[in-house]
């Protein structure tokens, strides 16, 4: 059986393009197995997980619990507001203290860029990255790219462009990195005060007019203005953000050709896309939740099958 050439899911840079297709190819099984009348694969019945969220999520969350519930897995959830670790206790004596009740994989989200990494250093565990900070989001750059092939056939040769709050945005990051592994040209745009100064270093260029970006790609990718990482004003106002960065159908239409939207969510209805555009024809964010599910069951599944 073919398998992942790492041991944890620590972000997209670790791994390579083999382990991104043996994902997809995993990820097409499960996806059949998701549509059937019965849901559920006895995969990990001896598989116990814990998935520790110390910020708030909800999407990403429940995906993964559902993703470890099809799979038949024991699963522990375990939220950092409710925790010790209000009371001081440390981000290793918690998760050992997990440990201890003989858990395999974590999963874990965590303010700090490089939690997942220090933790994967630290513990005796497979461990899932499921967003470190504004570092990275593997598992969604996943569903995007896995989006992507399922809509357009492929990722290689497509032009995308990520549009928005790139500097606050791990899954910009991640997106960045599985994309241009497979082949695809990016390109970012947004206010200059939410274009980090490196990004060009990444090989990305920046196109800071929306209307040309769009006119050039194939699949837009819209992100969300993260006012809570936000401690100054990035722009005058989210009415002039939108004007200048939303994208409404009057814009779509008028670019010629059809072009797919992408939204990681949660999505700020009227301010980066207007709710005609998030369920028109040109949206896949409902195929980007179900895909979701479907990648975080592969990469659960497969970082198992290397758990001794």
């Amino acid at each position: 059986m073919k398998e992942l050439s790492v041991n944890h899911l620590l972000g997209i840079k670790y791994i390579n393009e083999n382990d991104i297709n043996l994902i997809f190819e995993t990820a097409d099984h499960f996806k059949e197995v998701i549509n059937r009348p019965i849901k559920k694969v006895p995969s990990l019945r001896d598989i116990t997980i814990a998935n520790i969220f110390f910020e708030n999520s909800t999407r990403t969350k429940l995906s993964f619990e559902l993703a470890q519930k099809r799979l038949s897995a024991d699963v522990i959830s375990f939220s950092a507001a409710q925790s010790s670790v209000k009371k001081g206790e440390t981000l290793i004596d918690t998760v050992n203290n997990i440990l201890s009740m003989k858990v395999d994989m974590v999963v874990m989200r965590h303010s700090n860029p490089g939690a997942a990494y220090f933790l994967s250093k630290n513990v005796k565990a497979s461990i899932v990255n499921a967003g470190d900070g504004a570092h990275e989001h593997p598992t969604q750059a996943l569903l995007d790219s896995y989006s992507i092939r399922e809509k357009l056939g492929d990722v290689a040769g497509k032009k995308v462009v990520i549009v928005g709050d790139v500097l606050h945005s791990r899954v910009a990051l991640s997106n960045i990195y599985a994309l241009q592994m497979q082949g695809a040209e990016v390109k970012v745009c947004g206010p200059k005060t939410l274009i980090p100064r490196y990004i060009e270093s990444l090989g990305v260029t920046v196109e800071p007019n929306l209307r040309k970006a769009l006119e050039w790609c194939d699949v837009a990718n819209m992100l969300r203005v993260q006012n809570e990482r936000m401690d100054v004003n990035f722009f005058p106002s989210t009415r002039e953000y939108a004007q200048q960065y939303g994208v409404d159908k009057p814009l779509l239409d008028s670019l010629g050709k059809e072009i797919v939207i992408m939204h990681p969510g949660p999505i700020n209805r009227g301010v980066e896309i207007t709710s005609e555009v998030a369920d028109s024809s040109h949206s896949v964010i409902l195929n980007q939740v179900e895909n979701g599910v479907a990648i975080r069951m592969a990469v659960i599944y497969l970082l198992a099958s290397k758990i001794q």
